[in-house]
């Protein structure tokens, strides 16, 4: 049952990027991705705070909020909210080491597929 819930939260999470990506941008800066990863990252953020707090969620709703929409939104969200978890667990040259991994190897790898792609 958890992969409905999921599923569903996902396709609302992709329907709002990608509302987003429909707001004219006259700027080669990628503010609409900047703002997309900002909007998921305070979801996720308030989610898990609220399931912190004791607020009565059920499993399906994080589910749905954490994984589905935030997930079909923008995964940087979950990168966020790890890093945050390393960090305030003190765990400092993990954390480091994972935000500067994470953006060094995801930029490498988008540059790789690329590669890849030309060569078929």
């Amino acid at each position: 049952m958890g992969f409905i819930w999921v599923a569903l939260g996902g396709a609302v999470g992709a329907m709002g990027r990608y509302a987003i990506s429909l707001i004219p941008s006259k700027t080669e800066f990628p503010f609409l991705t900047l703002i997309t990863n900002i909007i998921g990252a305070v979801l996720i953020g308030f989610v898990v705070g609220l399931v912190s707090e004791g607020k009565d969620m059920s499993q399906n709703n994080i589910l749905f909020w954490k994984t589905g929409v935030c997930g079909g939104f923008t995964t940087f969200s979950t990168f966020s909210l790890e890093a945050c978890g390393l960090l305030e667990n003190k765990l400092y040259v993990q954390g480091g080491a994972y935000i500067v991994l994470s953006v060094v190897c995801c930029v490498l790898g988008v540059l790789f597929g690329r590669r890849l792609a030309l060569m078929r």
